[in-house]
Formats: C-alpha cells, structure tokens, sequence
C-alpha cells in the first residue's frame, strides 16, 4: 500500500516494536493486525465456554484475499430445536478481515470525501452473539482500523459495542455501561451519545438497543494511546456481556418469550440491512456476502401491526430501556 521503500514486516507474528515506537504505515498494521487476531481467538474461546453444553462447534476458515489480505470467519450455530429449553448460543460470529484495496468504497469515505479513490489497508475484528434464551440479550462488537495511502497518508480507529436485550434488567444495564465507561473513561459522554444516535431506527423513531460506545475517526493522542483506547474497548466486551449471559440463561422461558424474542430480531435485521454503514461497506468492497451478512439472527419475525399488551414486560422495553437514558446511576425499582 505505502509508497516507501519500506520492507513489509511477517503480519501472522509478534511485532517486535511497541506502539510508542511504532512511525510507518507497515509497523501500524503489523501491531493492529496482531492484536485483533489475538482478540479474535479470545473471544472465540470465550464465546464457546458460554455456548456449552452444546456440542456444536465454531467454523474454521482462512481466506487470503488480493493483495495480501486476509478473511478469517469463525461462525457458531445451534439451531432452534422447537423446544424452550436450549440454553447457550445459537449463533455467533466473530470475524477477523484485513483487507488491501486499490480504492476506498463510498460507505468509508461519507465523512471524509477527500479520501475517496485513495488505496487502503481496513483491519477489523467484528463479533454478533444471538442467545437461545430471550432473557439473554444479544451483543455486537466492532473494533477496526483504516490507513489510507493518500497524499498524506491517514490512518484512524473506529469501533465500540452495544447491547439488545429483549427483556429490560435495571441490573444488566447500569453493569453494560459501568463496564463501557471503565473502558472509555471521560470519552464515555460522548461516545455514548454516538451509540445512541447511531443504533437508531429513524423508519421505526426507536432504538436498537440500549446502547453502549461508538467511535470513528479516532485519532486523539497519536497512534499509541489510539490504539490504546480500541484495546480497551475490544477487551471489554467480555468483560461487560459475560456476567449478563451467566445471570440470564438459566431463566425458564417459553413461547412467549421465544415469540417476542423473534419479533425483536426483526428490528435488528432491519437495521443490519437498510442502516449499517458496515454491511454498506462490506458489500461495495467485494467482501464475502456470507461473511458480511453472518451477523443477521437465525431467525426473525414480522407481524403487521403488532403492540405488546400495556403493562407487559415486553411493553416494558419500550417505555423503559430503548429511550436513551443515564445508565451509571440507575435505580432498579421493579421491586424483583
């Protein structure tokens, strides 16, 4: 990618520079790419331990890509049996991509047009997490990095995570996002407010979600403490969805829950499909359309003019958990 005459470091081993030291575009990629295919495996694992007893088992697949990239899917699924009483994951994906292109697509060059036409390196580690239970919510992580070879070349980060219960918990919420500004620190503020903004319906004027971080065009502080702050966020999604999985998945449901559940997935398709600047962009770069749509749930619903009944813990979610709200403080009153 980079004009100079810069040999090109082994990608798929230890950099032996730190990112305090880290100058050239190369040395950039090489720390980035190392750290997300070790996020990868650690999620992977993670994501496993949580999916047990199942006896299904992640995909394994390494696909080169032009011009020394690399796509690297790991998917799980354990389909929906009929019964309510699967416990564990029934489909997750965490994808490691880095991908070497001759021209950024216009899903990455929305904000800053005067890259557009300019060759890339993209990096990302991206992970989706649909549970069996419905009082389990559903996760989505992305941490990515973009270096752009122009006339002076740029490079940011990007990334953040964000939650989709289908059933509110006060306890779960205030812990998601104590868990998320632990990550941030004094950037959580705003970066939330972007989660919010992002996750939004505005067909549906309703929230994906409750939230999390979101960022873009991260460069504050130089590439060290960047980099620093995309770590942070990457490693945090365990720690924050983790302990949520474990307190909700041995609650007894039905179909009931399993119906709502479904229902609710079609919000989250709706916005992967007709809102997500990531499937936008994975889509205009030639990336693989299995891998750019393995985030979508295994099954979703629509029903015309449907309305959970007022009072309801499903009318709840409305009312209670998708309008944006301080999280840090929040007093549980449910009387649970």
């Amino acid at each position: 990618m980079s004009s100079s005459n810069e040999s090109a470091p082994s990608l798929d081993k230890s950099p032996d520079i730190s990112p305090e030291e880290a100058s050239t575009t190369n040395e950039y990629v090489g720390l980035v790419r190392h750290y997300l295919l070790s996020l990868q495996a650690s999620l992977v694992d993670r994501i496993a331990n949580l999916a047990q007893p199942s006896s299904s088992a992640f995909s394994t697949e390494s696909i080169d890509t032009p011009g020394g990239g690399l796509a690297q899917p790991r998917v799980f699924a354990d389909p929906w049996d009929g019964s309510f009483t699967q416990r564990g994951v029934e489909k997750a994906a965490v994808q490691f991509t880095h991908s070497v292109g001759a021209a950024l697509p216009p899903a990455a060059t929305e904000r800053n047009p005067q890259l557009a036409g300019a060759p890339f390196q993209a990096l990302a580690c991206s992970v989706i997490v649909h549970p069996h239970n419905p009082y389990v919510p559903t996760t989505h992580m992305n941490v990515r990095f973009f270096a752009v070879d122009a006339e002076q070349p740029v490079w940011y980060f990007g990334g953040g995570f964000d939650l989709t219960p289908y059933y509110g918990f006060v306890d779960d919420a205030r812990h998601w996002h104590q868990t998320a500004h632990g990550a941030v620190g004094d950037h959580y503020p705003a970066m939330k407010a972007r989660c919010d903004e992002y996750f939004h319906l505005s067909h549906r004027q309703e929230a994906r979600g409750i939230g999390g971080v979101f960022f873009d065009d991260w460069t504050e502080g130089g590439f060290a403490s960047a980099f620093g702050l995309m770590r942070r966020v990457g490693d945090g999604l365990a720690l924050a969805y983790a302990p949520i999985f474990e307190r909700r998945t041995e609650m007894a449901y039905g179909k009931q829950q399993r119906d709502w559940q479904c229902y609710r997935r079609g919000r989250y398709a709706e916005f992967n499909l007709a809102i997500d600047r990531g499937t936008r962009y994975g889509l205009q770069s030639g990336r693989r359309v299995e891998s750019v749509l393995a985030s979508l749930p295994p099954e979703a619903r629509w029903h015309y003019q449907y309305a959970p009944q007022p009072g309801s813990p499903e009318a709840a979610l409305g009312t209670d958990f998708l309008p944006p709200r301080d999280w840090l403080e929040a007093v549980d009153n449910s009387g649970d």
